[in-house]
């Protein structure tokens, strides 16, 4: 157990609980940059943010011999955001299903009712080459990819195995599908107000619900444009013309898929932030996986991290100058041609994990004196 408590230098009107779960491979060093990335804003904030460490996924498995333990849970339902990092690898391949440490993700998104999961995909200029897509494809991208993530084949039950087969129930509710179609027209409104509903209700009878209760919600949100997408042909759709997507809401197992195909779209899975958020509690992660091949070399992208950061502030803590700060940071950083080796090629331009979150640190700080 750690304990941070990050001290500002000016007066503080705000203080912050926030659990952070480093986790597996990557995940303690990107959470370091997280939590750096939340000093900095102390610095120059009249917030304060009081940061307790919690183990999670493997690494809990090896000390206390579950993925997330009641401790932990328990601090989380007691926070008022959680930041982490990332879970799993081949080392805990062979543990029971049920204890893998991928469970601990669900049970957090289950016992926090984290029912939304938010991931957007969008490029920064100076990485447009740095895609395997052609420029003129993804220029201009900017898609809000809205998960629902407590329902669905992940949590349906009877669920099982056996020698001879295996078996998971899809299913969703309309008190389900209706509080995810809302946060997504909200959304569209507040953007462009297209939203796109994939899901596959030529075969199944769960997305031919899904799809008649979306459009049941869209009677109260006229001005959005909705339309009704397949998920094999939304998997293409985002690869060959990301640009027509402006929101799209899908449920659990299709969202998890998505959202990392529009990895391609920014040319690494280290670049997508998520936020997942109920009606009372909040959890940020990069979309990235532990990557255990990586871990302790401080070369792992932080990008995803703070960005992540950065939705906290505006979603949770409604803190939209310093999320669009943020934001700007990392784009001014990454202007200059530096980053880690998943997306830059000139080795003299390559920066560690800690180099580059450093950067994005003295790059904040330009911003705010220029508004000064």
């Amino acid at each position: 157990m750690v304990y941070f408590t990050i001290n500002a230098k000016i007066n503080i009107m705000k203080s912050y609980n926030i659990i952070t779960l480093p986790g597996d491979g990557i995940g303690p060093e990107i959470t370091s940059s997280a939590v750096e990335i939340l000093n900095e804003i102390s610095r120059h904030s009249g917030i304060e943010f009081n940061v307790t460490q919690k183990q999670v996924g493997g690494k809990s498995i090896d000390l206390y011999d579950t993925p997330l333990t009641d401790d932990a849970l328990d601090a989380c339902l007691s926070s008022d955001s959680v930041f982490l990092g990332a879970v799993g690898g081949p080392k805990w391949d062979n543990v029971d299903h049920v204890n893998k440490p991928e469970q601990a993700l669900l049970k957090l998104r289950k016992s926090l009712s984290l029912f939304s999961n938010l991931r957007p995909a969008n490029i920064f200029k100076s990485l447009i080459n740095s895609s395997s897509l052609k420029p003129n494809i993804i220029e201009g991208t900017d898609i809000m990819i809205v998960r629902e993530l407590t329902g669905g084949i992940y949590f349906g039950s009877p669920r099982g195995l056996d020698a001879e087969k295996g078996w998971n129930t899809l299913e969703y509710t309309k008190k389900e599908v209706e509080r995810i179609a809302h946060i997504s027209f909200r959304l569209a409104q507040k953007r462009r107000k297209n939203l796109v509903s994939v899901h596959k209700s030529n075969v199944l009878e769960s997305s031919q619900f899904w799809q008649n209760v979306i459009h049941e919600v869209h009677k109260d949100c006229p001005d959005v444009i909705l339309s009704d997408m397949y998920v094999d042909n939304a998997a293409m759709q985002v690869i060959h013309n990301p640009k027509q997507f402006d929101v799209i809401v899908t449920q659990n197992l299709f969202g998890d898929i998505l959202s990392d195909i529009s990895a391609m779209i920014t040319g690494s899975l280290g670049m997508l932030p998520s936020a997942s958020v109920g009606d009372n509690f909040s959890m940020y992660e990069p979309v990235h996986g532990s990557a255990p091949d990586l871990a302790g070399k401080n070369i792992a992208n932080p990008i995803a991290s703070i960005l992540s950061i950065a939705m906290m502030m505006g979603i949770t803590f409604k803190e939209k100058t310093i999320e669009s700060n943020l934001f700007q940071a990392v784009s001014d950083s990454l202007d200059e041609g530096y980053g880690t080796p998943d997306i830059v090629d000139d080795k003299n331009k390559h920066l560690s994990t800690t180099e580059f979150t450093k950067l994005v640190k003295e790059k904040y700080r330009k911003i705010l004196t220029k508004k000064d």
